[in-house]
């Protein structure tokens, strides 16, 4: 349940165009319902603006449906991290109008009357073509929060001409996610560049001695650009969260 929505119950209650029992009834799932193998928080986005996200690995089918249709039924935007394809043909089949996006394994029903409430531009750039399922992920969590996103790909530093050319669109952001793999250079090279807020997402991709995203996250937590600040592996969906929660506070 949104602020907003909470707001017209309680002023129809007011003005006597709601009964007591009525108002009771659609809220009766604050702070949370119960469906046995999950407690769903429909509070979360009146105490954070931000609607509780499902995280899909480790969880059925039946329990990613069973959730995505309480929060809906809550009023509140639906979305699936880390969604498999199976998971994802059986949600879709259970509701229909919810959008899958394969890159970024995210599967999302977005509220009609969701608004623009970012202040600025959210900028997502990626190193190289294999680090997008985690740019993406970063990209539609912070439009899905209400954020204009701009997607500036394929610029790693091996072809560093090819960041510079798009050097006006990064210095206008409000924020940057930056995401790389490999060495994790990149977010170095645009914290120098830029004097806004960037979060850096280090990513799985690389040969052996990248050691799964440890080397590029070690680079990017030693990064000497001092504006950066870095999230966990692959964790396009945080990077995401966070720069919205700065972009709203801006």
């Amino acid at each position: 349940m949104t602020a907003e929505s909470l707001r017209k119950i309680l002023d129809r209650l007011a003005r006597g165009e709601l009964e007591l029992d009525a108002a009771l009834d659609a809220i009766k799932h604050l702070p949370f319902e119960d469906l046995g193998f999950a407690k769903v928080d429909h509070h979360r986005a009146l105490r954070v603006g931000v609607p509780e996200v499902v995280f899909g690995p480790g969880k059925t089918p039946e329990q990613i449906i069973a959730i995505a249709r309480a929060l809906r039924a809550g009023g509140e935007s639906v979305i699936v991290t880390r969604l498999n394809a199976d998971s994802a043909a059986a949600l879709r089949e259970a509701m229909p109008d919810l959008t899958y996006d394969a890159h970024a394994r995210l599967a999302f029903w977005r509220r009609p009357d969701l608004v623009v409430s970012g202040r600025g531009t959210i900028v997502v750039a990626a190193a190289g073509t294999a680090d997008l399922p985690v740019a993406e992920e970063a990209a539609l969590t912070a439009e899905l929060m209400g954020n204009t996103v701009d997607r500036v790909y394929d610029v790693g530093v091996a072809g560093i001409h090819r960041l510079f050319a798009h050097h006006e669109r990064l210095v206008q952001a409000s924020v940057l996610i930056v995401v790389a793999g490999m060495e994790g250079a990149l977010p170095s090279v645009v914290g120098g560049l830029v004097d806004r807020p960037l979060i850096a997402v280090p990513t799985s991709i690389g040969y052996g001695a990248s050691f799964g995203g440890l080397a590029a996250l070690l680079a990017m937590l030693n990064s000497c650009a001092a504006g950066v600040t870095v999230v966990n592996i692959d964790n396009g969906f945080g990077a995401g969260y966070a720069a919205s929660l700065i972009n709203r506070a801006r």
